[in-house]
């Protein structure tokens, strides 16, 4: 009967010692969010994430953790179709979004009304970068095609970064009034220069201002300014073409995943704060072009004013881009070879 009671009494000890690791666990654990994002966004959001973190712990007392993912956009929209459990996705074009309902039916079909500015914070532009000097005399697109001149580029099939090149160059014949015929041509004498297709526009930046290969790269504005605050003002330039494309970075929240991991709230507020006004200025401070009226006002010194059109009104739609240029066998197929 002694040892009965000393054995009840081991087990009643064990689940009150189990009860309290339970305990001890929910009250320290932290909520993280996962934030699926594209190639060139690293920086930015070292600095974005610590502030929303600092403001979410005085606002709500809750720690939180934000892990991110990077790398070509369009290879990173379909991990997250795959099942990469994406609390967020933060891309540089809606269809690298849209699939996410299209593939998955992870999110609404109308994400984008669901914050201003059709969900886009931020944005950017397709702008040149050459050697100090500027060796090639490059000014326009109109340089890039000639026949001793090498283009780095992303590859547009995996990158959006790369896909926004591309219809930059494309609608740069559009919009000077030359027809589709002539863009063909044009954008076919332009990938005859591209010695290299890299998957993502970090990869460019590396065969570009690392490996020393080519004589332009053509990236986002952000991505060249970064690259000469880390490798030297004094060993680039940035040359500015007469026409380019506006590139807008998208935001969504992942409802099947916050849902299930029970992070709404948190990811909402993540994504809110894209738009509030200590976003939009670590946003300025990265080069992204603020997207928010009172904030884009404030720094009109800072970016240079350019003639840009959207996606949509040179395509039509960013699906019937995607689809004439970018799917399998379409134009982009056609026209590179190499």
């Amino acid at each position: 009967m002694h040892m009965l009671s000393i054995i009840r009494q081991f087990k009643l000890a064990s689940v009150v010692l189990a009860s309290f690791f339970v305990i001890s666990n929910a009250a320290f654990a932290e909520t993280s969010l996962l934030n699926v994002s594209y190639d060139v966004s690293r920086e930015y959001y070292k600095d974005l994430n610590p502030a929303f973190i600092k403001y979410w712990k005085d606002k709500t007392g809750e720690t939180i953790t934000i892990k991110q993912s990077h790398g070509g956009s369009s290879k990173q929209a379909r991990s997250v179709v795959d099942g990469l459990a994406a609390d967020v996705i933060t891309m540089n074009r809606s269809p690298d979004i849209d699939i996410l309902y299209e593939r998955a039916k992870l999110i609404p079909k109308d994400w984008q009304k669901r914050l201003p500015n059709a969900s886009a914070p931020t944005a950017s532009t397709s702008v040149f970068l050459v050697r100090k000097g500027n060796p090639k005399n490059i000014k326009d697109w109109d340089d890039l095609v000639k026949p001793n001149v090498a283009v780095v580029i992303p590859n547009p099939k995996t990158s959006g970064n790369g896909k926004y090149s591309y219809l930059a160059a494309w609608g740069y014949v559009l919009k000077s009034g030359g027809d589709e015929a002539k863009a063909k041509a044009f954008v076919t004498k332009l990938f005859k220069n591209v010695p290299v297709l890299d998957g993502g526009g970090r990869g460019a930046t590396t065969t570009f201002a690392q490996r020393d290969i080519g004589d332009v790269l053509i990236t986002f504005e952000n991505e060249i300014f970064l690259i000469q605050k880390e490798l030297g003002a004094d060993k680039f330039e940035v040359v500015y073409p007469s026409i380019s494309v506006l590139a807008e970075n998208p935001v969504a929240l992942v409802d099947k995943v916050v849902d299930k991991r029970k992070t709404r709230a948190q990811a909402q507020a993540y994504l809110d704060f894209h738009f509030s006004e200590i976003g939009q200025d670590i946003a300025a401070k990265h080069y992204l072009r603020p997207q928010v009226e009172s904030a884009a006002n404030q720094y009109t010194s800072t970016f240079k004013p350019l003639k840009l059109f959207k996606v949509e009104e040179v395509f039509g739609s960013w699906a019937k881009a995607e689809k004439t240029h970018f799917a399998d066998g379409g134009v982009f197929d056609q026209i590179y070879t190499q």
